[in-house]
């Protein structure tokens, strides 16, 4: 049987490649931050969801090797058979006072977040209204889930309205949207979609994988940057962005959710338990977020700039108040030039095309970090200007 199989196999990955959509992996042999060394050259990254500049800090992995120290290396099990340790609850307990929410719910990563919350919660008697440009994970979560889907254009607030006008026959109703889109870098517009929500008796969950950290004054994401801190029912996130750049995942909220989820959530029943090294950083990086506001204030700085001189150069980038800047391409083989290009000129991005994104839309996708200092922003920006004139002519 493999035999034919194996052919099968071999057909697709040759088509996959022939329409330039293989994805190659680009291996990285240095820790990660704004330098990194790729195939032995040095490069300046901006292709990272390292937005604080945390991945290698010193205070974090030193966090993380006492956490192993104390409580060893891995749990060897899901919570419910063995339990956990105190290191779990104190970063549940964290993470709940930086967003204002009553409880919080660990699992490994936010797509298992993602993938767990809405069957144990909803069933066919309910609704999911769900943004169209919404992440892949909360896709597969609602297909998991029996409810009624609902799917508004993006950051349309007259058709969530009307899709919300007809999910009024059902028992209870959900909208669900990203805080930041990744790949457009918009932030939703949180203050319309709740009072929709109110107006149409809805509850409301944001995931904030690319906003937590990042949008808002402090860093504390879309309710902060909307003035709704406590007010929405789920927040999902991960710690594998801005928090760290590791991997664990979480959903925070109301209390009922969170318990509900301790009794139903398939991925938190039959996944393990965060390592202790992770939980112990991850304390630690919301102790660090809560002494200074340093690094959200640089990250702002460094965005603003960045966007401001590729703007006064002529690029055509989607507006944004992330850290996320969408150079756009328009032209998905082109896209492929330009990134490859800017690697020889030492700059770490990458090109996206249909179908991650639009047909017809293809861009440059540049992530901004606090551990960018004002050279390395000017030397991708003048990076830019170099490969434009040798593609554009």
């Amino acid at each position: 049987m493999y035999t034919n199989f194996q052919q099968h196999l071999q057909k697709e990955l040759a088509d996959i490649e022939a329409a330039g959509l293989y994805k190659h992996e680009r291996i990285i042999e240095s820790p990660q931050g704004a330098e990194i060394m790729v195939a032995g050259k040095k490069c300046l990254n901006f292709c990272a969801n390292n937005y604080l500049g945390l991945a290698a800090n010193k205070e974090l992995v030193e966090a993380a090797k006492k956490g192993m120290d104390a409580r060893g290396f891995g749990m060897a099990s899901v919570r419910f058979i063995c339990g956990c340790q105190d290191l779990h609850k104190q970063l549940e307990k964290k993470i709940s006072e930086f967003f204002g929410t009553e409880d919080t719910i660990l699992y490994a990563a936010c797509f298992d977040a993602n993938g767990g919350v809405f069957e144990p919660l909803l069933t066919a008697e309910d609704a999911i209204i769900s943004d169209s440009l919404n992440h892949a994970s909360i896709i597969d979560g609602v297909r998991l889930c029996k409810a009624v889907r609902y799917r508004y254009k993006n950051a349309d607030m007259a058709d969530l309205e009307e899709q919300l006008k007809a999910a009024q026959a059902q028992r209870f109703r959900i909208i669900v949207t990203d805080g930041v889109f990744s790949m457009d870098g918009n932030v939703c517009p949180l203050d319309k979609i709740y009072e929709l929500a109110q107006k149409y008796d809805a509850m409301v969950m944001v995931d904030e994988s690319h906003s937590a950290g990042v949008v808002g004054k402090t860093g504390r994401g879309v309710t902060e940057r909307y003035n709704l801190r406590g007010k929405i029912e789920i927040l999902t996130g991960t710690l594998g962005k801005a928090f760290g750049g590791a991997m664990g995942g979480f959903t925070t909220g109301r209390k009922e959710i969170i318990d509900m989820l301790r009794q139903r959530s398939r991925p938190y029943l039959f996944s393990n338990s965060m390592a202790p090294g992770l939980v112990a950083a991850g304390i630690r990086m919301f102790e660090m977020m809560s002494e200074t506001n340093e690094l959200q204030d640089k990250l702002h700085a460094n965005t603003d700039y960045f966007l401001r001189r590729m703007k006064e150069e002529g690029f055509d980038c989607k507006p944004s108040e992330s850290a996320i800047c969408a150079v756009m391409i328009y032209d998905a083989a082109k896209s492929q030039k330009y990134a490859a290009k800017m690697q020889e000129e030492g700059i770490f991005v990458t090109g996206f095309y249909y179908p991650v994104v639009p047909k017809g839309e293809a861009r440059i996708r540049v992530q901004i970090s606090a551990a960018h200092e004002r050279e390395h922003l000017d030397k991708c920006i003048e990076a830019f200007k170099k490969v434009r004139k040798e593609i554009e002519g």
